[in-house]
């Protein structure tokens, strides 16, 4: 193992330094250290991002770069969390308000603050309901090549318009089309809040999100005991996702699951 040695009065005048002026090029400094640090980051993240790809880092749900993120919790338990991002939207908030309340349900809606800004009635309507609410973002922009002030706004806008909403729980944060790289997480991490992937989303095939009966099978077969389930209902094309809700719910239940906000699901960790 190599040591760093301090360089002698010796070493400096073979050098030809002979001066204070001289002597301090060969002193640390902290602008020199931070630099250097900065340096050694940008380095490792450019490795890591060589090794396993851009894209797949920007898209995994189960790594990110700062702090820690949950896909699905382990447990054997059989609690899942069902989960409806975007909106809210007229088009879709009434439908899935009745289908969850009729099979008294609590699901967490990942609003954007924006669309939330457009229908603050809708937004306090999930809330009243019982429902959990977490952040989207304000703009629903990709989180990846994004500045720290821009990230900030972000999230902070829209944990306001969720508190005009009338939720008091904790807020959890999901990104955008799952999609994170630096700044977003390391604020997350700064500000100690949890980020909400999932491990069940039957909307990413085109083939299965363009029919109910799929939609419906695809979730339950691939749910397992602390699954997050993600579902797009809230827009006006998202009609079949709405109708597959109930069928969903029902066979789910009648496999012995039950349903739990995402913040009540974390709690079931290890158990």
């Amino acid at each position: 193992m190599s040591r760093t040695r301090p360089i002698g009065a010796t070493t400096l005048r073979s050098l030809g330094v002979t001066g204070q002026d001289d002597c301090r090029a060969f002193l640390p400094s902290s602008r020199r250290a931070r630099k250097w640090t900065i340096a050694g980051l940008v380095t490792v993240v450019v490795l890591v991002a060589s090794l396993f790809g851009l894209q797949a880092i920007t898209n995994a749900r189960s790594f990110q770069f700062f702090g820690g993120l949950t896909d699905r919790v382990d447990t054997s338990a059989k609690v899942v969390a069902v989960t409806f991002d975007d909106g809210p939207d007229p088009a879709g908030a009434g439908q899935l308000l009745d289908a969850l309340a009729r099979a008294q349900v609590p699901a967490t809606f990942y609003l954007i603050g924006r669309d939330m800004a457009n229908h603050p009635d809708l937004a306090r309507a999930i809330a009243a309901a019982g429902h959990e609410l977490g952040n989207h973002t304000y703009s629903h922009e990709r989180m990846v090549f994004v500045t720290p002030g821009f990230v900030a706004e972000e999230v902070e806008k829209t944990d306001a318009l969720i508190r005009q909403a009338g939720y008091q729980g904790e807020i959890t944060f999901r990104p955008p089309n799952g999609k994170k790289l630096l700044a977003l997480p390391y604020y997350l991490d700064q500000h100690h809040r949890k980020t909400i992937m999932w491990d069940v989303e039957p909307n990413t095939y085109p083939e299965i999100d363009a029919s109910a009966q799929r939609i419906v099978d695809f979730t339950v077969e691939h749910t397992r005991p602390g699954s997050i389930i993600l579902l797009h209902g809230m827009y006006a094309g998202r009609e079949q996702t709405r109708l597959a809700v109930p069928p969903i719910i029902d066979r789910l239940k009648a496999a012995g699951y039950r349903f739990v906000t995402v913040s009540d699901l974390l709690t079931y960790q290890g158990k």
